[in-house]
């Protein structure tokens, strides 16, 4: 398999987990150890661990010039996963962000 799709799935992969953990942050944990230690957090890690293990062996194969910008997408991925589950604003502030975050990857391949 390509070597950039197996390298943006495991970027889509850590996306959706850090989705899992704030998805657990929001909740009303009974204990200390429940707050750390639930379903959402261990699924999360999970993914995590997953998604590390895949970007090694796409990273393998690779150009690693190309890893930053693949990585990158991750920050607008979050964006727009927290709009879709979480039902968060698309603020000014987070456009710009991501509007600096796409100027970046431009001038990162100039």
């Amino acid at each position: 398999m390509n070597p950039y799709v197996l390298y943006a799935s495991s970027v889509a992969i850590s996306s959706l987990s850090q989705i899992l953990l704030k998805k657990s942050a929001l909740k009303k944990h009974d204990s200390l150890v429940r707050e750390y230690v639930n379903p959402y957090v261990i699924i999360a890690y999970g993914m995590f661990f997953g998604a590390v293990l895949l970007a090694i062996y796409a990273l393998r194969s690779m150009e690693y010039k190309n890893g930053p910008l693949i990585e990158s997408l991750g920050f607008i991925l979050v964006l727009f996963l927290s709009r879709i589950f979480f039902g968060e604003k698309l603020t000014r502030r987070k456009i710009v962000g991501t509007l600096c975050v796409l100027v970046g990857m431009v001038v990162f391949y100039l």
